[in-house]
């Protein structure tokens, strides 16, 4: 494969690697996503360029092992720690919540991970809204895969992508998007963040409450895509998708043992500021979900089909 720039790590806690990462997996056929037995591939696209970063833990010796390969290399090893959590700071979290405290008292070591690359959170998070998550992963597939680009070294050999740059992404023709099952509104939501994507960048810092009024003063973004960005980008503690088909339903299952809405949801998290989003982790971990019962939620198809092919 080649040997790439190489980087290890031991964190002052024992990092779960797998479900720290695991957030920017968009379904099971990521192309921007690999699993090789412990090891964790990303394509990924740093302000210094496209990179393949893999990660994995040696928990024998309470290392994290990173390798990247191409021109951000760099960038992305420097990241490592963040990445992983170590910028997330519990300090003063107070479980008070029977279930919150069982959450806290088994998954104490997980941490809301901080890529620091906005773009690449907001892309897939426009692309899920409002639509079924097949139907999501489906268009987030088919854009990388016709726009994006190879992962660099071992990434090919691993038929890993990444994903296109917002100028690339501005300069896709309406059609196409409906070719790729992408609405009008979201294609237009998605346009727009591109035109903009660099000052979106400098928003990594900023306190949750000025990340979301930036985003959200876009056209079709909303709170929902605003909070997946900054739990994924900024590694935001606080920041709750509300407005979420599951996440209200299934945190009432979790602590009352019904479903919640969105308001009692908020009013049930807000003891926990600046933890809320950590709540809400803890309480799906421990509690499980309601068995889904009813009938699913069904693809739309009214857009226009394409021909599935197969793509290495």
């Amino acid at each position: 494969m080649g040997e790439g720039q190489v980087r290890e790590w031991r964190p002052d806690w024992p990092v779960p690697v797998g479900s720290v990462l695991g957030v920017h997996k968009r379904g099971g056929g990521d192309p921007t996503y690999k699993i090789v037995r412990e090891r964790h591939w990303r394509g990924i696209r740093t302000p210094d360029g496209p990179v393949t970063l893999a990660v994995e833990p040696r928990s024998g010796d309470g290392v994290v092992r990173a390798e990247a390969w191409g021109p951000g290399a760099e960038w992305a090893l420097d990241g490592l720690p963040a990445l992983l959590g170590a910028a997330d700071d519990p300090t003063g979290f107070e479980p008070g919540h029977p279930l919150v405290a069982e959450g806290w008292r088994r998954y104490r070591h997980w941490r809301l991970g901080r890529t620091g690359l906005v773009w690449e959170s907001l892309a897939p998070a426009i692309i899920e809204q409002k639509v079924t998550g097949q139907e999501a992963f489906a268009g987030f597939r088919m854009l990388v895969h016709r726009y994006g680009e190879r992962a660099p070294g071992p990434g090919a050999d691993l038929r890993l992508w990444v994903q296109p740059p917002p100028e690339t992404v501005r300069q896709v023709p309406s059609w196409e998007w409906l070719r790729m099952h992408v609405d009008p509104a979201r294609s237009r939501a998605l346009v727009t963040a591109a035109r903009v994507a660099d000052a979106l960048e400098r928003t990594v810092g900023l306190p949750g409450d000025e990340v979301e009024r930036r985003l959200t003063s876009l056209p079709g973004i909303g709170v929902w895509t605003a909070a997946e960005v900054r739990q994924r980008a900024h590694g935001d503690a606080d920041a709750v998708s509300f407005g979420d088909y599951h996440v209200a339903k299934d945190v009432g299952w979790a602590v009352a043992g019904r479903p919640f809405d969105d308001a009692e949801l908020a009013e049930f998290l807000d003891p926990w500021r600046p933890h809320r989003g950590r709540v809400v982790v803890l309480c799906l971990l421990t509690g499980g979900r309601p068995e889904r019962h009813g009938p699913r939620m069904a693809p739309r198809t009214h857009l226009p089909a394409t021909v599935t092919r197969r793509i290495y």
